[in-house]
């Protein structure tokens, strides 16, 4: 969506997988602008926002998330947005053309709030990021949020840290104006992007058991504690290879998938859904960002003893002109040599490598493991020792 409302993306319908037409072609009734109110899991119906009563003898749960708020005054005001939904970026994009929007502020540093400083930078507009810690995007390795602050910077985007929004106000000069404990800044417009959380309300109305993330537990089929209702998607919990753990990642493609497993099940075949490994990437600017498996916290969490190792080389052959940095951390396990996590930071190839090094922490593999992949090797791609195992030898010497 943040490429959609930076007009890299041009048209809103190439945002649709399939219209409610569509899915009434084959059969299937969507209704959308329509909120599940209460579900009678006794009385196997549920009711609509518009009283409609409906029933049922399977049950799919797949309500998402819903944005975390800071809860401070004005934060319902016009000109303020979280992006969320389909409806949210086309309210966003036409907000930008119908008030001639020339400043933004981006409250949060994650995922969106990195997408969306490029986005708003790329369309010609002043943008700032307030964000309560010292460095954004924290699931990366300090050095590596540090390489996302550098390129935030290179293209004017100022990045305010230790910061508490307290109230959104009508602004003076400009439509809104932002208070914080460190004084205060007008903008036209300002985007929450501070969290989400997984909606799991019905769920919680039908006593179905939560998970310890707040998300919905499921078996490896989709099925909640009640054999007749599943879950699907961001609102319930997936099984991490690695960790071995149940853990809420709200991701699409996850979602995708467990959606195919849940319908096929549904359909009567017999399907399970092998769980995660954690891949994960975004883009900022002329920077790739990604991130798989476990970093040194959730490590310990789950039992085990890690060490690491950050390296920085060339994501092409060395022979080649115009060298590519490329950083990249992998994580293994003292006492197994077992691969854990990796992350990359880099103009090019960081996605690549952390994908390689999901199939690799998909399959099980150890450091030794990684050290000696058969991978691919042309100069405009990279070395005959490429950075993973560069990166995989340094580590193995260290445990």
């Amino acid at each position: 969506m943040p490429y959609y409302i930076g007009d890299v993306i041009k048209q809103e319908n190439s945002l649709i997988a399939r219209t409610p037409e569509k899915f009434r072609e084959t059969g299937v009734d969507v209704r959308i602008d329509t909120r599940v109110e209460e579900v009678d899991e006794k009385a196997g119906r549920v009711r609509l926002s518009d009283g409609t009563n409906l029933p049922y003898d399977l049950l799919v749960l797949g309500t998402g998330t819903t944005p975390l708020l800071p809860g401070i005054p004005g934060e319902d005001r016009e000109g303020v947005f979280t992006l969320k939904k389909f409806t949210d970026a086309l309210g966003i994009k036409a907000w930008l053309k119908e008030v001639s929007c020339r400043k933004a502020i981006i409250i949060g540093a994650g995922f969106i709030g990195m997408e969306m400083s490029e986005a708003l930078r790329n369309l010609g507009i002043e943008t700032s990021v307030y964000h309560r810690g010292t460095l954004p995007v924290n699931r990366w390795d300090t050095e590596f949020s540090k390489a996302v602050l550098d390129e935030l910077e290179r293209h004017e985007v100022r990045f305010v840290t230790e910061v508490e929004a307290r109230a959104v106000e009508k602004g003076r000069e400009r439509r809104l104006r932002l208070v914080t404990n460190q004084g205060e800044e007008e903008a036209d417009m300002v985007l929450m992007a501070v969290g989400i959380r997984p909606d799991a309300e019905l769920a919680r109305q039908m006593d179905i058991p939560l998970g310890k993330t707040g998300a919905i537990r499921v078996n490896f089929s989709q099925q909640t504690s009640r054999e007749e209702v599943y879950a699907v998607g961001d609102c319930c919990e997936s099984f991490h290879r690695v960790s071995g753990r149940w853990v809420n990642v709200p991701l699409g493609d996850i979602a995708n998938k467990q959606g195919r497993i849940a319908g096929v099940n549904i359909g009567g075949g017999n399907m399970i859904f092998p769980g995660i490994v954690g891949a994960q990437c975004f883009k900022v600017f002329d920077l790739e960002v990604a991130a798989t498996g476990l970093d040194e916290r959730a490590t310990l969490q789950s039992g085990f003893h890690p060490a690491s190792t950050l390296v920085w080389g060339n994501a092409i052959a060395g022979s080649m002109p115009g060298n590519k940095k490329l950083g990249l951390k992998l994580i293994a396990d003292r006492a197994t040599g077992k691969l854990l996590g990796a992350q990359a930071v880099g103009e090019t190839g960081a996605v690549s490598r952390v994908n390689t090094l999901s199939a690799a922490l998909w399959a099980g593999l150890s450091i030794d493991d990684a050290g000696w992949l058969d991978l691919a090797y042309a100069p405009p791609v990279g070395g005959s020792w490429d950075l993973i195992h560069i990166a995989a030898q340094k580590l193995r010497r260290q445990l």
